[in-house]
């Protein structure tokens, strides 16, 4: 197996790997989910509950964290780990994608994007070099170079036109970070919308300028999966075999599964604690919606082989009740229910591929998904 400072791979079966990353607060074991804590919290879970789960490392957002309550601010009371007493290692993205679907009146240039803040109309410049020094304040072990999203469908040339943006933001994004403290990380970010050979050329401009990591920027955005899995396919044989890959803003089990298999090491997504707000539940059998009256009578719990206690000591019953009246428990039941689940589902993955078994486990889960919770019950 190859190996960086950083990152050790442990495991091969076909493209699907494992491994484990190193970072200031501690270890990453890979494939790795990252719930996401967008301003520094778990939506209606306690940290606590977030380690239980599996979790080795989480998302905090640059864009959310420094309208508010601030990066020097954060920094001033000892960075995000202790700031919000989440005790382990720690991804921010650059707030990017945040400034293409939130920002107000924003205005992209050579030098930086600005934009007008959802919070407060504030306007605000996010250059290479800030979004570099808001996540060196905030203390994230792994920081991401600021990046130009375009919303698909989007012409070839705005796609093309925003992919060479981020490539010359990538080189200045690595520039800035040359001054953070050893063991501190640094991630590209491949663009290139649906354009086969845009994505490569933005690979190989990565490659060239060489990070820590490699992610995969600008999909989940409404494409087709089968886009994105052909977008996948396109970057990762040209991406470093030591480094990870993360699929940024991914997303369903399913997708996560096909990923991995297409060689993919991390992910995140806001579904788990979003859904379980909604009354859904991801589960073996597929995912659940507890609205559904057929849930009023029934006893039985989500999952009586589930590894979370949540999961399999809570009747559907009361889990329905607690959705249809808006009780809070419900939408914190919900979102632990589905965090563990993915967590387990990596976990999962990890076994499966260290015993050389990733494609059976592949095919059995997916035959679970689609026969369902009313068929397998």
């Amino acid at each position: 197996m190859t190996s960086a400072d950083h990152f050790q791979l442990t495991g091969r079966d076909g493209q699907a790997r494992t491994g484990v990353l190193t970072t200031p607060h501690g270890q990453v074991r890979t494939p790795a989910f990252m719930p996401v804590g967008t301003a520094g919290a778990m939506k209606g879970m306690h940290w606590r509950e977030v380690r239980d789960a599996g979790t080795d490392i989480v998302l905090g957002n640059t864009y959310h964290l420094m309208l508010r309550p601030g990066a020097e601010r954060i920094a001033a009371l000892g960075g995000l780990q202790t700031f919000t007493g989440w005790n382990g290692p720690m991804l921010t993205d650059s707030g990017g994608f945040q400034v293409m679907s939130l920002a107000q009146l924003r205005k992209v240039g050579e030098r930086a994007v600005t934009f007008r803040s959802h919070i407060d109309g504030a306007s605000v410049e996010l250059s290479p070099e800030r979004a570099i020094e808001v996540q060196r304040l905030l203390g994230a072990d792994i920081a991401m170079q600021l990046d130009e999203c375009v919303r698909l469908p989007a012409t070839r040339a705005d796609i093309e036109r925003a992919m060479q943006l981020s490539l010359r933001w990538a080189e200045r994004s690595k520039r800035a970070f040359e001054t953070a403290p050893a063991g501190y990380l640094l991630f590209g970010i491949a663009q290139g919308g649906d354009v086969p050979e845009l994505r490569r050329a933005s690979a190989l401009g990565l490659t060239g300028i060489g990070f820590h990591g490699y992610a995969i920027g600008g999909l989940a955005v409404g494409e087709p999966q089968s886009v994105m899995l052909a977008m996948i396919e396109e970057v990762v044989p040209i991406l470093p075999q030591d480094r990870p890959r993360y699929l940024m803003g991914v997303g369903t089990p399913e997708d996560m599964l096909e990923a991995v298999a297409r060689g993919i090491d991390m992910f995140d997504c806001v579904m788990p604690t979003r859904n379980g707000r909604h009354g859904m539940a991801f589960t073996r059998f597929g995912q659940i919606n507890l609205r559904n009256a057929r849930h009023a009578d029934d006893a039985r719990p989500l999952d009586e082989e589930s590894p979370w206690p949540s999961a399999r000591g809570i009747s559907r019953a009361y889990l329905h009740h607690l959705v249809r009246s808006g009780e809070t428990l419900g939408a914190m039941l919900l979102s632990e229910i589905n965090v563990a689940y993915y967590q387990h589902l990596m976990h999962a993955i990890r076994e499966a591929v260290a015993q050389g078994t990733f494609e059976s486990f592949r095919e059995r889960t997916r035959a679970q998904w689609a026969q369902g919770d009313i068929a397998a019950r």
